[in-house]
């Protein structure tokens, strides 16, 4: 599986300004040619600038799989027309909690959802998604499910101190396995540091030998 090391605006934390998946990878716009370049010979997608909520922030601010992407309740008008173009379903979170990437955590087959989330988000979340299963759980103690892992349809990453009872758990919810382990010189957040399709996976560029070998193998095979 292809794996690059990158930065975007000179700063380790890819995961807070992309999201992706199989068919598409959004960058903020400014982001340099060769940065995009290189995302699209890495994840091989189509690689695409936008906005959410007036920030670049799109990693923290989408959450989303193959089948739907779920946006903040205070994305521009403007920035869904953006969305529209992209032939994919989507949902608007009318969450207080509106940085939802942070949030969420999906593949194709499930999604895992920090406590707080408002009941009456749920249903939008699962019929989006397409999702056979949705959970309302912690990962190593932490409310941030989507800030301390990355899934794919093929595997996932979490937070080393995850409990041996939650990776049995999230083994079972996303029918994928799941292994421990940190980014950008030993930084638990791993979301920030990752940004992982099924084709490719980047990292950022202080991510350390020892890392990589540990999120191929979780994420590549």
């Amino acid at each position: 599986m292809n794996l690059e090391k990158l930065t975007i605006f000179n700063v380790n934390a890819v995961g807070v300004y992309m999201f992706t998946n199989d068919k598409f990878t959004l960058v903020p716009k400014g982001v340099a040619d060769s940065v995009k370049a290189e995302v699209a010979k890495t994840l091989l997608t189509e690689v695409i600038e936008a906005t959410i909520s007036d920030t670049a922030l799109l990693g923290v601010m989408i959450a989303g799989n193959n089948k739907g992407l779920l946006l903040p309740y205070n994305i521009r008008d403007t920035e869904i027309e953006t969305v529209k173009k992209l032939d994919i379903p989507y949902g608007i979170v009318k969450s207080k909690a509106n940085a939802l990437g942070n949030i969420i955590l999906a593949n194709d087959r499930a999604v895992l959802i920090y406590e707080r989330m408002e009941e009456e988000n749920l249903k939008i979340i699962k019929d989006v998604l397409g999702v056979e299963e949705i959970r309302i759980g912690k990962i190593a103690n932490m409310l941030t499910v989507g800030s301390v892992g990355v899934v794919t349809n093929k595997g996932g990453l979490v937070h080393v101190d995850v409990t041996e009872e939650e990776l049995t758990q999230l083994n079972t919810l996303f029918k994928v396995k799941i292994d421990v382990g940190t980014v950008n010189f030993g930084n638990t957040f791993i979301r920030s540091g990752l940004v992982a399709n099924s084709k490719g996976i980047i990292v950022g560029n202080a991510t350390t030998g020892p890392e990589i070998v540990r999120i191929q193998k979780a994420l590549g095979e």
